[in-house]
């Protein structure tokens, strides 16, 4: 999806691929054969892809794509039963899904499922958000997101990137041509450029 939306692949794109379809067949695994997991591992990795870019869009906080891919792929996945599952692949399964001739009713139960516990989840994420929010432990400080919340929360940096001997050329960064310098200019504003740093 990355490679015909943007031109090229990215590992993290393929990561997040590999991880939707795992997250797509988790509840389906059980009900459905071989040929329908492949082919609901190729659509949840390319539906996937393209909800991760609706946080762009609509401006919500997600760093780790947890919409995108655990959200998006489990309801795919839900819902692969309600298309995909069969008696023939294990026989708990009470009925036989839509394409195996069990008409609509295993795909609205897995809809209705799948709505039930979106709004219980959702429900609870709010409250607990709420609260969080009252205590004000819902977010960081500004100066510790750019910074790095690993310095700030834990007194230590997660990857080192002071030069490793040698010939001295100093860090990573400085060695790809980035200042890491202050995240902050001199007036007190945070630099963004200086983000990667963090």
């Amino acid at each position: 999806m990355e490679w015909l939306r943007d031109g090229k692949p990215t590992m993290v794109g393929a990561s997040s691929g590999a991880v939707a379809g795992l997250v797509a067949i988790t509840p389906a695994c059980g009900f459905i054969a071989p040929l329908p997991a492949v082919l609901l591992g190729l659509i949840a990795g390319a539906v996937c892809a393209l909800a991760v870019a609706l946080k762009y869009k609509l401006g919500y906080d997600d760093s780790l794509d947890v919409v995108g891919v655990h959200f998006v792929g489990g309801w795919l996945g839900s819902l692969s039963i309600g298309f995909f599952a069969t008696t023939q692949v294990n026989a708990v399964a009470a009925r036989e899904s839509l394409f195996y001739g069990g008409g609509v009713d295993q795909l609205w139960r897995q809809f209705v499922g799948s709505a039930a516990v979106t709004v219980y989840s959702f429900g609870v994420a709010a409250v607990l958000a709420l609260i969080l929010k009252a205590v004000k432990a819902l977010r960081v400080s500004d100066d510790a997101e750019v910074g790095g919340i690993d310095i700030a929360d834990h007194g230590e940096t997660a990857y080192d990137f002071t030069p490793s001997g040698g010939s001295g050329g100093g860090s990573a960064f400085a060695m790809a041509g980035l200042n890491t310098g202050s995240a902050v200019d001199a007036d007190g504003k945070t630099n963004l450029s200086q983000k990667v740093a963090g």
